[in-house]
């Protein structure tokens, strides 16, 4: 079992920065994947960025080039440093670990924090 837990949300102006933090109470080592999804009212849960345990990143192309993911494997946390944010970046960001398994993956979440971008 995986347990996340996410901060760093909160109210920003158009521009400003935001870092969130995802700490899990496994080493992240062990997790396959690593990513923040987002979900604003009324839309789908969608993919912001990721990071696999190889060091790999991918990320949402509304995001490319604003957002930072990376990790710290002794703290066991990942971290988004989000840029130059827009009012359409305002939703509920998720934390996700991914644990591929031989015959399923393994999805856990975390909480949710809220980030709400002002014009």
């Amino acid at each position: 079992q995986v347990q996340l837990v996410e901060s760093g949300g909160g109210l920003v102006q158009a521009g400003e920065p935001l870092r969130l933090s995802c700490a899990a109470s496994v080493s992240i080592n062990s997790i396959d994947v690593m990513g923040w999804y987002r979900q604003a009212p009324g839309k789908q849960r969608e993919l912001v960025a990721s990071i696999t345990s190889g060091g790999g990143t991918n990320y949402a192309d509304s995001v490319k080039g604003r957002f930072a993911i990376s990790r710290d494997n002794a703290k066991n946390t990942v971290y988004p440093q989000m840029n130059s944010l827009k009012p359409e970046d305002t939703a509920v960001y998720y934390c996700n670990a991914k644990v591929v398994l031989i015959y399923l993956t393994k999805n856990y979440w975390g909480q949710g924090t809220q980030v709400t971008v002002s014009s």
